[in-house]
């Protein structure tokens, strides 16, 4: 293998840019995804041929037009079903699912859980806009109650989804989230999520400028971002704040911001943060921060390793094989065969 990879001629980010003009609306987040996504690829030393790029339906889904790999578009919500397939097929192939809050987890939530909880060797980046872009502004699974919308003019009633959550509820091996905004952080978490092997979930908090501008202010915004995330890195303590000086500690079961000097506290008291626990209850009690009450975790909430599907999937078929005969009367008249009296 090193002497195949020694033999491929290095890539650049242009080698990853099609010939396509790209058509996302000015300003689109989708835009800084895309650019990072063509910067890690070259850093992988994968041939382009090994790259396939899968979506379903939403203004997310044309990525693959402009990454110059193979690529599918195919239909609303069964990008994973259809991904599963083709790593499936051919396991060497790095296949990269691309979808959005809509796609994923309304029609397609199934196909999504599926496939995270059978540890299938894919990359599925879910960029969370929290609306319905491209059929222009309806809300999503992932709008917060009361939003106001072409389709909820009165406010939505619905109880918005956490991709998170439900990630590790399907029991994925690596769980992550970043912003578009942040594009060095971005680039470092696609890069993680790329050198995983197994079920790979990344929410991208991603603005769309036309049918909810500003959807992640409180995290992006330069004068309160400090106060409203939460950089999880392993084996650090769980700190936050513009002066470093807030931090998140357990209070029996339950979680508390602190703030450090205040009543004794100190770093020695807080949280410190595990990607590699077996047991996703920590990562899931981390999933459910978010403002005002607890700042909004970015980075890797778990990541662990166990067989993949696919790699299991393979042995099964092969063992299946070596314990069938060649011979084509035991064939015919194997044990699963019988006589029916006349």
């Amino acid at each position: 293998m090193a002497g195949e990879l020694a033999s491929i001629p290095a890539l650049t980010r242009k080698d990853f840019v099609s010939n396509q003009d790209v058509r996302w609306c000015p300003g689109c987040g989708d835009y800084a995804i895309l650019a990072q996504i063509q910067k890690v690829l070259p850093e992988l030393g994968i041939p382009r041929e090994k790259f396939v790029f899968v979506s379903g339906i939403g203004c997310s889904s044309r990525l693959p037009y402009y990454v110059n790999t193979y690529g599918l578009h195919t239909i609303h919500g069964r990008a994973p079903a259809i991904a599963t397939g083709v790593k499936v097929a051919n396991p060497d192939l790095a296949v990269w699912v691309i979808t959005g809050d809509g796609d994923a987890l309304s029609i397609g939530g199934n196909h999504l859980i599926h496939a995270l909880r059978r540890n299938v060797d894919l990359k599925i980046l879910l960029f969370n806009n929290r609306i319905y872009g491209l059929t222009k502004g309806q809300y999503s699974p992932t709008s917060e109650i009361g939003k106001k919308t072409k389709s909820t003019p009165h406010g939505s009633i619905d109880y918005p989804m956490h991709p998170i959550s439900i990630a590790l509820g399907a029991e994925a091996t690596f769980t992550a989230r970043t912003i578009d905004s942040d594009t060095g952080h971005l680039g470092k978490i696609l890069t993680e999520a790329a050198h995983h092997k197994g079920s790979t979930f990344v929410e991208i908090y991603q603005n769309c400028v036309i049918f909810n501008d500003n959807a992640f202010q409180e995290v992006t915004d330069r004068d309160t971002r400090a106060d409203n995330t939460i950089t999880l890195e392993h084996g650090r303590p769980l700190i936050f704040g513009k002066d470093r000086n807030k931090g998140i500690r357990l209070k029996g079961m339950t979680p508390e911001v602190v703030t450090l000097g205040e009543n004794g506290v100190t770093e020695q008291d807080l949280i410190v943060h595990d990607e590699t626990l077996a047991d996703s209850t920590y990562a899931f009690l981390l999933s459910r921060f978010e403002p005002p009450h607890f700042p909004v975790p970015l980075g890797v909430f778990r990541s662990i390793q166990r067989p993949t599907y696919e790699d299991m999937l393979t042995a099964q078929i092969k063992k299946a094989k070596e314990k069938k005969s060649s011979e084509l009367k035991n064939l015919l008249y194997g044990s699963e065969t019988w006589t029916v009296a006349e």
